[in-house]
């Protein structure tokens, strides 16, 4: 008797990675030439933030059992996640005001502050503002995911119940403070943190793990810093799509810590 059961299909590059699927995602909606520079950078920056998501939420489990060694390389590959993000913003620099202006009106009404991966990301690290649920349809997956980040503890939060349990004085306000608002620093937890960079020797993981902290946080301002630029380079200080505030608003956002504390000590050793 012969089997008759077909062989399977041998997995091939193409299929592994669904090429044929991910190169169809790139429809510019005019013949500019630049537009598909444009859409190809920010799917780039959508697939990037996927894994640094991912990465964080690993971190956070890692946190959570008090494994904060494993914790370090899910943090270190963010870090440079961040640094390859902010260096395409120097490709899209490369696209003229008049390059962009002719495609810039089939845009319509969509903008970055529809982005829920990266505010899922931001929701990730501390950065909470629930206002920004508005962009997203309720009922909606991506509603649900930013809901989720939103209403969930923070990576920070995580890291500070471990200061707790080391026994660092860490106020009750703090560890059970509302998770869908954004974190407001403490004396406190400063204080904590100064103990651990006073002696980095006794507590070595804890000050590993701050260090981790800050290259991230150092790495979201940097990509903020070079979006402004960029922003400004090619459309200068106009309102952004959809009638966003532009340049004016990126660069208020140059003044957000994710892990204050950490940055605030420093003055203070």
């Amino acid at each position: 008797m012969t089997d008759k059961t077909a062989p399977a299909e041998p997995t091939t590059y193409g299929g592994y990675l669904r090429l044929k699927e991910l190169l169809a995602c790139q429809r510019p909606l005019s013949e500019e030439h630049d537009e598909l520079l444009f859409v190809i950078l920010h799917q780039t920056m959508e697939l990037w933030m996927k894994q640094a998501i991912h990465e964080i939420g690993a971190t956070q489990s890692e946190v959570r059992a008090g494994n904060l060694v494993p914790a370090y390389k899910h943090l270190a590959r963010v870090s440079r996640i961040q640094a390859v993000m902010t260096q395409a913003w120097d490709i899209l620099a490369t696209m003229t005001p008049a390059d962009y202006l002719n495609f810039r009106e089939l845009l319509g009404t969509s903008s970055g502050f529809q982005s829920y991966q990266f505010r899922a990301l931001e929701f990730q690290l501390g950065i909470k503002d629930a206002s920004f649920l508005k962009f997203q349809s309720p009922g909606s997956d991506e509603y649900r995911m930013l809901d989720d980040a939103l209403r969930g503890p923070s990576l920070y939060d995580d890291v500070l119940a471990q200061l707790a349990k080391g026994g660092f004085a860490i106020p009750a306000a703090v560890l059970e403070r509302d998770r869908t608002a954004a974190y407001e620093p403490s004396e406190a937890v400063e204080k904590a943190w100064l103990t651990v960079y006073r002696d980095t020797q006794k507590y070595w993981a804890l000050y590993q793990l701050a260090e981790k902290l800050l290259d991230l946080d150092d790495a979201l301002l940097t990509w903020r810093h070079k979006h402004v630029l960029t922003v400004e380079r090619i459309i200068g200080r106009k309102r952004g799509t959809g009638g966003t505030e532009g340049v004016g608003y990126l660069q208020q956002t140059l003044a957000r810590r994710a892990f204050p504390e950490i940055w605030s000590l420093r003055t203070k050793l």
